[in-house]
């Protein structure tokens, strides 16, 4: 059995079908700025995460370096920065340890502690 076609129209020898390039660009380029302010305006909304509005009450070790009673996490960890390097607690060479002074040692430990495991750290401070 051979496949049926359908015999298809001829065009005329001239005719040539017509597409405006400029116009298909320049909608392109709309939508595309289109859809970059609609991405600036979803991440512009000012919501923040539940992490972040949640405040904790902290032990009297960690407010005696804090210097609040009642902190959010980011500005736990913000205030506890601002002490460290007022104090200058980091290590000369290696800035990413952290030597603890006698108000720090109290929340931290004394032994030197990693930048990275400094909010691990926080975890006992905070109710």
């Amino acid at each position: 059995m051979a496949k049926k076609t359908r015999p298809r129209a001829k065009k005329a020898a001239g005719a040539r079908k017509k597409t405006s390039t400029k116009r298909k660009t320049a909608t392109k380029r709309k939508t595309a700025t289109k859809r970059k302010t609609a991405v600036k305006k979803k991440a512009g909304t000012g919501k923040k995460s539940g992490l972040s509005q949640l405040t904790y009450s902290l032990s009297p070790e960690l407010q005696a370096v804090v210097g609040a009673k009642s902190l959010t996490r980011p500005q736990i960890v913000k205030n506890l920065w601002v002490y460290i390097k007022a104090h200058k607690c980091q290590d000369a060479k290696n800035r990413r340890l952290i030597v603890p002074d006698k108000k720090l040692a109290d929340v931290i430990g004394s032994k030197p502690v990693d930048m990275l495991k400094l909010a691990g750290a926080l975890n006992k401070h905070i109710k």
